[in-house]
């Protein structure tokens, strides 16, 4: 048995312990008014917790660029790209005479 599987199991059995120790206490026991109001508090707590963590990220995030902001520095990169581009073909050129000659042997 492998790691992944040992936690796997110990997760099943510790699971399935706690729904029967509640199943106990608030069906058997005199504390079933104590279970249910903890119940709520955690449950009613959990999702507090939640939406004050999704406000906070709301709230402490920076708002993204306009999409108009974007599209210009993506014209920008291309452009550049694009000289780049037009800057290593005019090396790669041969000069000279022959020139023309090699341009029709390629084709």
């Amino acid at each position: 048995m492998n790691r992944d599987q040992a936690i796997g199991a110990a997760l099943t059995i510790g699971s399935i312990g706690f729904l029967v120790v509640y199943v106990y206490l608030l069906f058997f026991t005199d504390y079933s008014m104590y279970v249910l109001k903890i119940t709520a508090l955690v449950a009613v707590g959990g999702v507090a917790g939640i939406l004050a963590w999704i406000g906070y990220t709301l709230a402490t995030t920076p708002p993204p660029k306009p999409i108009e902001e974007i599209e210009k520095e993506i014209e920008e990169e291309l452009k550049k790209l694009e000289q780049e581009l037009k800057e290593q073909e005019e090396k790669e050129k041969p000069e000279g005479k022959g020139s023309e000659e090699l341009e029709e042997a390629k084709k």
